[in-house]
């Protein structure tokens, strides 16, 4: 199927209804629903920075169209998708996305993906706190909006300013999967994170105190 290369039309189911219009700001940041024109900005990122995601080889445009097209657009309409992606905005413009994915309603729980504009990401200390803040805006879409018990991640070891930023975001570290997958030819461990329900209502009443 050929996808015209213009790009989408932001009309109707253009945002993911289950969010009921999710849309929370810390300082210029903003974390919302994933648009269809994000995608190409997106491919660009993942085919810059594979070696941190389940993905193989490079994506083309049309894969990425169709991906959006076939995949995401239909996703907007349902009441309980499998995934549900979100942009990060800083001053509006797009500099990272993310959300919830491999979706499990009937066990309330989903994982978690974020991924940065590379020339950001370069920046440990930059990296630290906006991921910081995409997890702490994706945590309460999750637990409050989709009212999910818990989310958690996997990240490959050789990403240690991520797993640093996942664990002072409110992640705990249930373990570690040894050899999960090859990076660059050698062996990686995945280390398996997670945040419950009752630990991010905790961590707020702390910070309001």
């Amino acid at each position: 199927m050929k996808i015209e290369r213009s790009g989408f039309s932001e009309t109707l189911h253009s945002e993911y209804s289950c969010l009921k219009g999710f849309r929370e700001q810390d300082m210029a940041y903003e974390v919302s629903s994933i648009k269809m024109k994000d995608s190409i900005p997106i491919m660009t990122w993942r085919n810059n920075q594979i070696s941190a995601l389940r993905q193989n080889k490079p994506l083309t445009e049309e894969d990425q169209l169709t991906y959006f097209e076939e995949i995401v657009r239909p996703q907007f309409s349902q009441e309980k998708p499998s995934q549900v992606l979100l942009r990060l905005t800083h001053e509006a413009r797009l500099i990272g996305y993310g959300g919830l994915v491999h979706m499990n309603w009937e066990d309330e729980r989903g994982e978690v993906s974020f991924l940065l504009e590379p020339e950001r990401a370069k920046d440990p200390n930059l990296y630290l706190r906006e991921c910081k803040i995409f997890m702490k805006l994706l945590m309460k879409c999750a637990f409050v909006t989709l009212n999910l018990n818990k989310i958690s991640t996997e990240a490959y070891s050789h990403r240690g300013f991520h797993i640093q930023a996942l664990e002072s975001s409110g992640f705990t570290r249930e373990g570690v999967l040894r050899e999960q997958t090859r990076v660059n030819g050698e062996w990686t461990d995945a280390v398996v994170a997670s945040c419950l329900k009752s630990e991010y209502l905790q961590l707020i009443r702390v910070g309001k105190e």
